[in-house]
């Protein structure tokens, strides 16, 4: 494994950029390697480009069309299910951050898939095995794959780079936030991320781009502001003093309006 950190403009706040080789223990040299910088310049590259239509095939195998996303965030990981070292952990701690996601933004908001990108090992079995093993139970995660064609064309919108190595692959960790349009709005790296950096974004595409003059509207713009992370518990909490101060702030401006169609009113008439 090789950890790098993002230098210049790729600097992420405390994050490292991590390139995994899930081998076996042998004397065998990698065939290939990853160039970190170039890796983590194409899968920033990718960021606002439109993902395809792309049909899988999820560990029940069942069909799944990308297309079935559209209208609510989701969240996309990369593994392949035969990866013993950074793959595990990384699905491990995102498993963490969508539970710390779901507390606080609500588990019907968005989805996750984490798609096995070993088009050949990757079957619906293998699939079901992998989420067994890491104990992925959430409602709104499925993990699925596909054919060669289909995954060339995936990563590659997906700006994610992997080699083949021994016993393995060699690969970028990465975790893609996509919105509701199926545009790629952040991609965070690392198998141990910082729970903002995830978080962060999601709370962009989820409460964001929902905003309305609906009830439920405005208290999506609420909890966007007011949701905050706690750095000494180590978790999001509501700060119910900037609860308070939206909502004063909020009726204030509807007094001040109504005073100012009250008076606009009442010189028409004059």
């Amino acid at each position: 494994m090789i950890t790098i950190r993002a230098i210049g403009s790729m600097t992420l706040v405390a994050a490292s950029v991590l390139i995994g080789s899930c081998v076996a223990a042998t004397a065998e040299p990698a065939a290939a390697r990853l160039d970190p910088e170039t890796a983590i310049t194409r899968s920033r590259q990718a960021i606002g480009r439109a993902i395809s239509d792309y049909t899988l095939t999820d560990s029940n195998d069942v069909r799944l069309s990308l297309s079935s996303y559209r209208g609510k965030p989701l969240v996309i990981s990369l593994i392949y299910t035969s990866c013993s070292s950074i793959c595990p952990p990384t699905t491990q701690h995102l498993m963490k951050a969508v539970n710390e996601a779901r507390r606080i933004i609500g588990s019907d908001r968005f989805e996750i898939l984490t798609i096995g990108f070993d088009a050949r090992h990757d079957t619906p079995t293998r699939l079901a095995q992998f989420a067994a093993i890491q104990g992925v139970k959430f409602s709104n995660w499925r993990l699925a794959s596909g054919d060669s064609d289909t995954l060339d064309g995936l990563l590659r919108e997906l700006g994610f780079s992997f080699e083949g190595a021994a016993g393995g692959f060699d690969h970028i960790a990465q975790t893609t936030i996509i919105d509701r349009e199926g545009r790629i709005f952040r991609q965070v790296y690392g198998d141990d991320f910082p729970l903002q950096v995830f978080i962060e974004p999601l709370k962009d595409v989820v409460y964001g781009s929902a905003a309305s003059l609906s009830l439920s509207g405005f208290i999506d713009r609420i909890k966007f502001i007011c949701t905050a992370y706690d750095p000494g518990a180590g978790r999001y909490r509501i700060d119910y003093g900037l609860v308070f101060g939206s909502i004063i702030a909020a009726c204030s401006l509807l007094i001040f309006g109504s005073i100012l169609v009250r008076e606009w009113r009442r010189s028409m008439r004059a």
